[in-house]
């Protein structure tokens, strides 16, 4: 890493995200931490996720996932930040089908997001979802994070 700053907010992930970062040596270099933010309490208090915006759009949104990454971006002061909200599974949580998750990701002057439809299983979403975020953060903004 080039000097770079990262953090994440995780919300279905669980911290698996972080896990899988600081999994690597060297790591603390250039990650500063992270938020698990399960509850919307944690979403609205620590994070900044407006109230009004998990109201109309629902915890599993790109409103919700953006605004997740730029509070925790802010936060911790770092250059980039992923987040992760979403219906790990099995089953579905308020008419969201299992597998939905919504990744944010941001950097000091941008904000992208995206949504990913996985399966079934727990924890294989789980572990896709954190993956493919990490993926997202390295290909949108260009980065060389390794992860295990």
């Amino acid at each position: 890493m080039n000097k770079i700053t990262i953090s994440t907010a995780e919300s279905c992930t669980g911290g698996n995200i972080a896990h899988l970062i600081t999994s690597v040596a060297g790591s603390s270099a250039y990650y500063k931490g992270g938020v698990v933010s399960y509850c919307n309490e944690v979403k609205i208090n620590v994070l900044g996720v407006k109230a009004s915006d998990i109201e109309k759009y629902g915890v599993v949104s790109k409103q919700v996932a953006e605004a997740m990454a730029m509070g925790v971006r802010k936060l911790l002061d770092t250059d980039y930040a992923v987040a992760t909200t979403g219906v790990a599974g099995p089953g579905a949580s308020e008419g969201i089908p299992a597998g939905t998750v919504w990744v944010g990701i941001c950097s000091r002057t941008e904000v992208k997001s995206k949504c990913l439809h996985l399966g079934t299983e727990r924890i294989k979403n789980i572990d896709e979802a954190s993956r493919l975020a990490l993926d997202f953060l390295n290909n949108e903004f260009g980065l060389n994070l390794t992860y295990k």
